[in-house]
Protein backbone atom coordinates (compact mmCIF):
# COMPACT_ATOMS: atom_id res chain seq x y z
CA UNK A 1 0.00 0.00 0.00
CA UNK A 2 1.34 3.30 -1.06
CA UNK A 3 2.00 6.27 1.93
CA UNK A 4 -0.76 7.94 -0.08
CA UNK A 5 -3.26 5.12 0.33
CA UNK A 6 -2.19 4.11 3.68
CA UNK A 7 -2.84 7.81 4.55
CA UNK A 8 -6.54 8.07 2.87
CA UNK A 9 -7.52 4.68 4.51
CA UNK A 10 -6.14 6.11 8.02
CA UNK A 11 -7.88 9.35 7.35
CA UNK A 12 -11.31 7.81 6.75
CA UNK A 13 -10.67 5.21 9.79
CA UNK A 14 -10.58 8.11 12.13
CA UNK A 15 -13.96 9.77 10.84
CA UNK A 16 -15.26 6.52 11.50
CA UNK A 17 -14.40 5.94 15.27
CA UNK A 18 -14.99 9.52 15.76
CA UNK A 19 -18.69 9.61 14.43
CA UNK A 20 -19.06 5.44 16.76
CA UNK A 21 -17.34 8.29 19.62
CA UNK A 22 -20.15 10.96 18.70
CA UNK A 23 -23.22 8.28 18.53
CA UNK A 24 -22.07 6.68 21.65
CA UNK A 25 -22.29 9.93 23.08
CA UNK A 26 -25.45 11.08 22.34
CA UNK A 27 -27.49 7.56 22.33
CA UNK A 28 -26.53 8.40 26.20
CA UNK A 29 -27.78 11.41 25.96
CA UNK A 30 -31.21 9.55 24.73
CA UNK A 31 -31.05 12.05 21.55
CA UNK A 32 -33.54 11.59 18.75
CA UNK A 33 -31.65 9.90 15.38
CA UNK A 34 -31.59 13.32 13.75
CA UNK A 35 -29.58 14.29 16.80
CA UNK A 36 -27.05 11.65 16.57
CA UNK A 37 -25.95 12.02 13.15
CA UNK A 38 -25.43 16.05 13.97
CA UNK A 39 -23.24 15.03 16.94
CA UNK A 40 -21.74 12.15 15.34
CA UNK A 41 -20.63 14.32 12.08
CA UNK A 42 -19.86 17.22 13.73
CA UNK A 43 -17.50 14.94 16.17
CA UNK A 44 -15.83 13.40 13.24
CA UNK A 45 -15.18 16.37 10.63
CA UNK A 46 -14.73 19.20 13.59
CA UNK A 47 -11.53 18.73 14.01
CA UNK A 48 -10.61 18.80 10.25
CA UNK A 49 -12.49 21.74 9.65
CA UNK A 50 -10.88 23.58 11.97
CA UNK A 51 -7.58 22.60 11.39
CA UNK A 52 -8.32 23.52 7.24
CA UNK A 53 -9.66 26.74 8.62
CA UNK A 54 -6.39 27.63 10.15
CA UNK A 55 -4.10 26.80 7.48
CA UNK A 56 -6.62 28.50 4.96
CA UNK A 57 -6.63 25.19 3.09
CA UNK A 58 -9.94 25.43 0.67
CA UNK A 59 -12.25 23.90 0.11
CA UNK A 60 -12.74 22.26 3.42
CA UNK A 61 -12.22 18.74 3.30
CA UNK A 62 -15.42 17.31 3.58
CA UNK A 63 -16.46 19.69 0.55
CA UNK A 64 -13.84 18.61 -2.01
CA UNK A 65 -14.38 14.97 -0.94
CA UNK A 66 -17.96 13.66 -0.09
CA UNK A 67 -16.59 10.42 1.07
CA UNK A 68 -16.14 11.89 4.64
CA UNK A 69 -20.02 12.63 5.04
CA UNK A 70 -20.84 9.43 3.89
CA UNK A 71 -18.08 7.48 5.81
CA UNK A 72 -19.37 9.33 9.06
CA UNK A 73 -23.17 8.75 8.50
CA UNK A 74 -23.05 5.44 7.73
CA UNK A 75 -20.27 4.48 10.74
CA UNK A 76 -23.41 6.73 13.17
CA UNK A 77 -26.03 4.59 11.70
CA UNK A 78 -23.88 1.21 11.95
CA UNK A 79 -23.16 1.87 15.72
CA UNK A 80 -26.37 2.45 16.46
CA UNK A 81 -27.54 -0.69 15.00
CA UNK A 82 -24.71 -2.06 16.54
CA UNK A 83 -26.15 -1.11 20.36
CA UNK A 84 -29.65 -2.04 19.73
CA UNK A 85 -28.41 -5.77 19.74
CA UNK A 86 -25.42 -5.98 21.75
CA UNK A 87 -24.60 -4.32 25.47
CA UNK A 88 -21.75 -1.54 24.77
CA UNK A 89 -18.50 -2.09 26.71
CA UNK A 90 -18.22 0.16 29.88
CA UNK A 91 -15.18 2.11 28.54
CA UNK A 92 -15.97 2.23 24.45
CA UNK A 93 -16.72 5.47 24.28
CA UNK A 94 -13.02 6.01 25.70
CA UNK A 95 -11.88 3.13 23.79
CA UNK A 96 -13.12 5.10 20.49
CA UNK A 97 -12.03 8.41 21.34
CA UNK A 98 -8.41 7.03 21.79
CA UNK A 99 -8.23 5.51 18.36
CA UNK A 100 -9.89 8.93 17.02
CA UNK A 101 -7.45 11.21 18.66
CA UNK A 102 -4.49 9.12 17.40
CA UNK A 103 -5.68 9.03 13.98
CA UNK A 104 -6.73 12.21 13.29
CA UNK A 105 -3.64 13.84 15.72
CA UNK A 106 -0.82 11.84 12.82
CA UNK A 107 -3.22 12.71 9.80
CA UNK A 108 -3.08 16.41 11.06
CA UNK A 109 0.59 16.78 11.53
CA UNK A 110 0.65 14.95 8.42
CA UNK A 111 -1.30 17.47 6.28
CA UNK A 112 0.62 20.29 7.95
CA UNK A 113 4.12 19.17 8.05
CA UNK A 114 3.47 18.52 3.90
CA UNK A 115 2.49 22.14 3.69
CA UNK A 116 6.01 22.81 5.01
CA UNK A 117 5.37 24.05 8.47
CA UNK A 118 7.58 23.55 11.05
CA UNK A 119 7.97 20.71 13.47
CA UNK A 120 6.02 23.11 16.42
CA UNK A 121 3.33 24.42 14.52
CA UNK A 122 2.79 20.44 12.93
CA UNK A 123 2.36 18.67 16.28
CA UNK A 124 -0.36 22.05 17.37
CA UNK A 125 -2.36 21.30 14.35
CA UNK A 126 -1.91 17.35 14.89
CA UNK A 127 -3.19 18.25 18.36
CA UNK A 128 -6.01 20.65 16.84
CA UNK A 129 -7.44 17.92 14.13
CA UNK A 130 -7.03 15.08 17.47
CA UNK A 131 -9.01 17.01 19.78
CA UNK A 132 -11.50 19.43 18.64
CA UNK A 133 -13.65 16.86 17.47
CA UNK A 134 -14.01 15.80 20.89
CA UNK A 135 -14.17 18.97 22.58
CA UNK A 136 -17.30 19.91 20.13
CA UNK A 137 -19.02 16.04 20.65
CA UNK A 138 -18.75 16.25 24.75
CA UNK A 139 -20.08 20.14 25.05
CA UNK A 140 -22.75 19.22 22.55
CA UNK A 141 -23.78 16.32 24.91
CA UNK A 142 -23.37 18.29 27.61
CA UNK A 143 -20.50 16.48 29.18
CA UNK A 144 -17.37 17.89 30.28
CA UNK A 145 -14.43 17.78 27.45
CA UNK A 146 -12.06 15.03 28.09
CA UNK A 147 -9.10 17.66 27.19
CA UNK A 148 -10.49 19.43 30.39
CA UNK A 149 -10.28 16.20 32.92
CA UNK A 150 -6.99 16.35 33.36
CA UNK A 151 -6.10 13.02 32.10
CA UNK A 152 -3.19 12.81 29.15
CA UNK A 153 -5.81 13.75 26.53
CA UNK A 154 -3.79 16.75 24.74
CA UNK A 155 -0.53 15.61 26.05
CA UNK A 156 -0.86 12.15 24.24
CA UNK A 157 -1.80 14.25 21.25
CA UNK A 158 1.06 15.96 21.01
CA UNK A 159 3.19 13.55 21.87
CA UNK A 160 2.34 10.90 19.38
CA UNK A 161 2.93 13.93 16.96
CA UNK A 162 6.37 14.61 17.78
CA UNK A 163 7.21 10.68 17.31
CA UNK A 164 6.06 10.70 13.89
CA UNK A 165 7.60 13.88 12.77
CA UNK A 166 10.39 13.24 14.23
CA UNK A 167 10.94 9.85 12.55
CA UNK A 168 9.57 11.02 9.25
CA UNK A 169 12.51 12.81 9.11
CA UNK A 170 14.77 10.29 10.43
CA UNK A 171 13.38 7.35 7.88
CA UNK A 172 13.15 7.38 4.02
CA UNK A 173 10.04 5.12 4.47
CA UNK A 174 6.92 7.26 5.99
CA UNK A 175 4.82 4.24 6.90
CA UNK A 176 6.73 3.28 10.15
CA UNK A 177 6.58 6.88 11.02
CA UNK A 178 2.64 6.81 11.17
CA UNK A 179 2.45 3.93 12.92
CA UNK A 180 4.88 4.77 15.71
CA UNK A 181 2.73 8.03 15.86
CA UNK A 182 -0.63 5.73 16.04
CA UNK A 183 1.06 3.54 18.35
CA UNK A 184 2.27 6.65 20.69
CA UNK A 185 -0.95 8.38 21.62
CA UNK A 186 -3.29 5.24 21.76
CA UNK A 187 -0.70 3.88 24.06
CA UNK A 188 -0.62 7.35 26.25
CA UNK A 189 -4.56 6.94 26.75
CA UNK A 190 -5.11 3.74 27.20
CA UNK A 191 -2.44 3.79 30.05
CA UNK A 192 -3.62 7.35 31.60
CA UNK A 193 -7.07 5.74 31.33
CA UNK A 194 -6.28 2.82 33.11
CA UNK A 195 -3.47 3.98 35.67
CA UNK A 196 -5.08 7.23 36.18
CA UNK A 197 -2.24 9.20 35.05
CA UNK A 198 -2.52 12.76 35.03
CA UNK A 199 -0.70 16.33 34.99
CA UNK A 200 0.16 17.76 37.69
CA UNK A 201 -2.63 20.17 38.87
CA UNK A 202 -1.49 24.17 39.54
CA UNK A 203 -3.24 25.76 42.08
CA UNK A 204 -2.10 28.41 45.16
CA UNK A 205 -3.74 29.51 47.94
CA UNK A 206 -5.74 32.70 48.28
CA UNK A 207 -5.08 33.88 51.56
CA UNK A 208 -7.94 36.92 50.74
Amino acid sequence: MSTLSLALALDFAGVAVFAASGALSAGRQRLDLLGVLVISVVTSLGGGTLRDLLLDRHPLFWITDTRYLLVSTLAALLTLLWVRRFPVPERALLLADALGLALFTIMGARIAARAGLGVPISMMMGAITGAAGGVIRDVLSNDVPLILRRDLYATASLAGAGVYLGLREALADPAPAIWAGLATVVALRLLAIHRGWRLPVFYWNDHR
